[in-house]
């Protein structure tokens, strides 16, 4: 059984469809399902049979591994302590055994990996033979013990993209202008950091680059933007949503405003921003957010981070079958240039609950800048492309009629 949680990513479904097809060509599998959104599809009994739709589509895997988003759906759920609510695992481990599970795959990153590790722990003090996998993904690229996490290569690509494309947007008018634009990033600045990678002969947008791994000093923001303002009519600037001060406070935190793992939910740090521009220098100024749009932009993805993510699910489907249990595959890089890497096992109670953040030598002494170091790490996750299925003009990607839903009473 495969379920998937958290945020969507560009590369969630190929990790699936590797996990899928490892099963299948193994040729000791029965019956692959997929629970419909995260661990709940599991409590309800929520499934669709991945095997037979493989089975019946020799097109279902590749397209798959190009479909963005998340074919199972997923969940946002806090599972509880077992020592302190044993009937949601009661339910979970009455259903795994109903439907002879033999193993249980959790794609995710770590809210995702928490959960995973509970119930791995869990089979465990049950002497239950199921064994229980995590498989990382998130565009945020914060899972330790791995050098990367799958989704992020598609994600940075699209930022950076993005922000070349801004640049051409920005230059074409011979008047100071501004610009702000807002990344996702609440504790670590990695997507953030990927815009400098628009950088090219002619450009070097973005000339600023703001990470939560730094605080945020208001004054020498703006003192940053009269430096740039000075050798350019034009600044653009690249900021985390999660930046903070020398306090620890969220620059756009909104007060009493979290979700049910704690995490403060934020957003408006590029309006913010962009008022304190306009209040103390004058000049025209605007804020960009890319949003969701970031996450899961399946018309520019990574071919390096697809083809990773495939590995690491069947990785993930090989271990699995061989009996092992309570791990996350990861990867561990060999070389930079040319890059190489290899996949290893890590154990999840090591993962979970832990964050990476930008080391701080890869940030510049000012604190408003990448350094050559984060460059070279990130250069290589974004390179290859992809070869999509058009029709009328638009991508072709798996249909989810399993996810549409009834409207609801309002």
């Amino acid at each position: 059984m495969i379920a998937q949680s958290g945020g969507p990513t560009a590369a969630i479904n190929a990790t699936l469809a590797g996990v899928l097809e490892g099963l299948i060509e193994s040729g000791k599998c029965g019956t692959v399902y997929g629970a419909l959104h995260g661990v709940t599809g599991v409590i309800e009994e929520n499934f669709i049979k991945l095997s037979e739709k493989a089975a019946g589509d020799e097109m279902f895997i590749p397209r798959l591994i190009r479909t963005p988003a998340m074919y199972l759906g997923s969940c946002r759920i806090k599972m509880p302590d077992p020592t302190e609510e044993r009937g949601i695992y009661d339910r979970i481990f009455v259903t795994l055994e109903k439907y002879r599970v033999g193993a249980f795959f959790y794609i995710g990153g770590n809210d995702s990996m928490d959960t995973i590790t509970k119930l791995a722990r869990e089979a465990a003090r049950r002497g239950s033979d199921i064994c229980f996998v995590g498989v990382p993904k998130t565009i945020d690229n914060d899972l330790v013990l791995t050098d990367h996490t799958p989704g992020y290569g598609s994600a940075a690509k699209y930022i950076s993209a993005s922000m070349l494309e801004i640049a051409h947007d920005t230059y074409i008018y011979d008047l100071p202008c501004v610009t702000i634009v807002e990344i996702m990033g609440r504790d670590a600045g990695w997507l953030t950091a990927s815009a400098a990678l628009a950088r090219n002969g002619y450009n070097e947008t973005p000339q600023l680059i703001y990470l939560p791994e730094v605080p945020f000093h208001r004054r020498q923001f703006l003192e940053d933007v009269k430096t740039v303002l000075r050798r350019s009519k034009n600044a653009v600037i690249a900021v985390s949503e999660g930046i903070r001060d020398d306090q620890g406070i969220y620059i756009s935190a909104k007060a009493k405003s979290e979700d049910k793992f704690g995490h403060m939910q934020l957003s408006g740090v590029g309006k913010v921003l962009e008022e304190l521009v306009r209040q103390n220098i004058g000049t025209k100024v605007r804020s960009i957010e890319l949003s969701i749009l970031q996450r899961c932009a399946g018309h520019i993805t990574s071919g390096q981070d697809l083809s990773e993510s495939v590995e690491l699910g069947k990785s993930a489907a090989e271990q699995a079958l061989k009996g092992k249990s309570g791990f996350m595959p990861a990867i561990e890089r060999t070389s930079d240039d040319p890059y190489s890497y290899r996949i290893v096992r890590r154990d999840l109670i090591q993962v979970a609950n832990q964050a990476k953040s930008v080391p701080r030598e890869w940030i510049n002494d000012a604190g408003n800048d990448v350094t050559e170091g984060f460059l070279r790490y990130v250069r290589p996750l974004i390179k290859g492309e992809t070869e999509q299925e058009w029709v009328d003009g638009l991508p072709v990607y798996l249909p989810i009629e399993h996810l549409l839903h009834r409207g609801v009473n309002i």
